[in-house]
């Protein structure tokens, strides 16, 4: 599902406003190697992302958002990043901000697939090939370096 129904109800009420909500960045090592996702809106490559549902816990939303954009089973290990990320707007017109937390996951079980109609091809790909990659934004391979080398220390933005 590409925007969850409490979205939608809210901007029933706001329309396009800037909207503060909490997203998770769900980082899933297999070994050497990160399951990264193509997304169907702008083509770029990104580590699994997805918002918090109201009430949900933020290991819990990156674990289902994980299992429902990709089919894999993943298991959270540690949080390793906190920062707001600029506003955007879409291509709609809706602006949102987000509060991202980067959590890095361990692979448990499935293999990769685009399994909820988000992202159009679902894989793993060598971290250390990262740079390689031009289709993937600065921001995602920080976020995905942090995960690796981030140990169990968690990176606040200032």
């Amino acid at each position: 599902m590409a925007t969850p129904d409490f979205i939608l109800s809210l901007r029933e009420r706001v329309g396009h406003e800037l909207l503060w909500l909490i997203g998770v960045t769900a980082v899933v090592l297999k070994g050497d190697d990160v399951l990264l996702v193509r997304r169907t809106d702008n083509g770029r490559l990104t580590p699994v992302t997805g918002i918090v549902d109201p009430g949900e816990e933020p290991a819990v939303a990156a674990e289902r958002e994980v299992l429902e954009e990709a089919d894999v089973v993943a298991s959270t290990e540690a949080l390793v990043w906190v920062r707001s990320t600029p506003p955007m707007t879409y291509e709609n017109g809706d602006r949102a901000q987000y509060l991202d937390i980067v959590l890095r996951c361990r692979w448990e079980s499935g293999e990769p697939r685009p399994a909820d109609g988000e992202n159009t091809e679902a894989f793993w790909w060598p971290v250390a090939e990262l740079a390689a990659l031009s289709d993937m934004s600065d921001d995602m391979r920080a976020r995905v370096r942090q995960a690796v080398s981030g140990g169990v220390a968690v990176r606040f933005e200032r």
